[in-house]
């Protein structure tokens, strides 16, 4: 398994911008479906946004589309998210995941077996 650690989180107003980085070590960075997932105190850890290994296909929740850009980086070993027009209910706690050569990519918790610790994204109205 390889190690996550992400960074990036903070505080912003709405309508703000912020950009989620998550450095990826352990294994060949290439070899893994990446993905962003979040959770709210309350809430369940929901999926926002992944992209595959293999053919770069993106999925994104609906709740983030337009807003949220996810990329992975190849030389830096590290994924990113970019979140534009940010809102009160964006706020939460922001988790990367990995997974080692899925042969399809997957939008649930149960699908990637690697995770960060976490990083506090809070938006004020």
């Amino acid at each position: 398994q390889v190690q996550l650690v992400e960074s990036g989180g903070g505080l912003v107003q709405a309508g703000g911008s912020l950009r989620l980085s998550c450095a990826v070590s352990g294994d060949t960075f290439s070899r893994y479906a990446l993905a962003w997932f979040r959770q709210a105190p309350g809430n369940k850890r929901e999926f926002v946004a992944a992209i595959n290994w293999n053919d770069n296909n993106i999925y994104y929740a609906d709740s983030v589309k337009g807003r949220f850009t996810i990329s992975r980086d190849s030389a830096k070993n590290t994924e990113y998210l970019q979140m534009n027009g940010l809102q009160p209910e964006d706020t939460a706690v922001y988790y990367c995941a990995a997974e080692r050569a899925p042969i399809t990519l997957g939008y649930e918790q149960d699908d990637y077996s690697s995770w960060g610790q976490g990083t506090q994204v809070t938006v004020s109205s």
